[in-house]
């Protein structure tokens, strides 16, 4: 069970129980209002409170945060989670390539969050922060609770949120480090299907070529936006599609996957205050193609 307490501070003295709620607790007004009809899950000095109602300094606020309920949508099914952080309210996996996230077509599809759900206890559930495609490796920040996705959503449009990937493309692009700056949107007539486009949405990609050999250069990357397929599509517009990449390039005999992998998180923790960086190696099907 997360809970949270806070005592009031003389710079809120005489404020309302939510705007403790919000500004200090991160909560926010939709998990406010989920709270308020939760018996207990809002305390003032021990017992229930409303949360318009005034405090005052050394008073003592009490919010209990988790979900408390399983999500019925989510069967959870015991399967390896490889586990490279955990606090109370996160969780950084090393997803492998050739599982989904979640369900995209076949609602039994099994996915990562049927393994999260086993992976996590009764109270909890898996609200993925950041998702990658099935075909991607990597790290993927999960929250365990709705509380703690919704300030790790708002983190990840910050700065202060920074996720990089190594790749292999065909080709080599240069200059060897640079920017993409180029829109991307839905292709004609596709809701899958992604392109570069003028009525796009801003998109940004940092680059930089690591290793070259054997045709296929090995490169470091870091989205500065978050649009779908964005590597893929950006890798592909300057002429250097990844590897595998069968949507936006073509076909491997030597990998059956795009040849991308979420290989390092960093961020500081809203909640904690600390500095977290995590690191995943390069899997064995891209590191053999090395």
């Amino acid at each position: 069970m997360r809970i949270l307490s806070i005592v009031i501070a003389s710079d809120y003295d005489g404020g309302k129980v939510k705007d403790v709620l919000s500004k200090r607790l991160f909560i926010s007004d939709t998990l406010c209002s989920k709270l308020k009809r939760r018996s207990g899950s809002i305390l003032l000095n021990g017992s229930p409170a409303y949360v318009t109602v005034p405090v005052k300094t050394g008073d003592r606020i009490t919010a209990v945060v988790n979900d408390m309920v399983k999500d019925p949508k989510i069967r959870p099914i015991p399967l390896p989670v490889s586990v490279v952080y955990e606090d109370e309210d996160l969780l950084i996996v090393n997803k492998p390539s050739g599982i989904a996230v979640h369900p995209a077509r076949d609602p039994e599809e099994i996915t990562l969050e049927n393994a999260l759900a086993a992976y996590l206890g009764p109270d909890e559930n898996p609200h993925p922060v950041s998702r990658l495609d099935k075909g991607t490796s990597g790290l993927m920040t999960v929250a365990k609770s709705g509380w703690a996705h919704s300030w790790m959503k708002t983190l990840q449009n910050t700065g202060d949120f920074r996720k990089t990937y190594l790749a292999l493309c065909i080709g080599a692009p240069s200059p060897s480090r640079g920017i993409i700056d180029a829109p991307i949107g839905f292709a004609e007539g596709s809701r899958y299907r992604m392109e570069v486009r003028p009525d796009g949405l801003p998109s940004v990609t940092e680059y930089e070529v690591l290793q070259e050999k054997n045709g296929l250069t090995l490169v470091r990357l870091q989205p500065k936006t978050g649009r779908m397929h964005q590597i893929r599509v950006h890798m592909a517009y300057i002429g250097c599609p990844l590897l595998g990449d069968w949507l936006y390039g073509t076909k491997s005999e030597r990998i059956d996957r795009p040849a991308l992998h979420a290989s390092e998180v960093s961020f500081c923790h809203p909640f904690l205050k600390q500095a977290i960086r995590v690191f995943a190696p390069l899997p064995e099907d891209m590191q053999s193609m090395l």
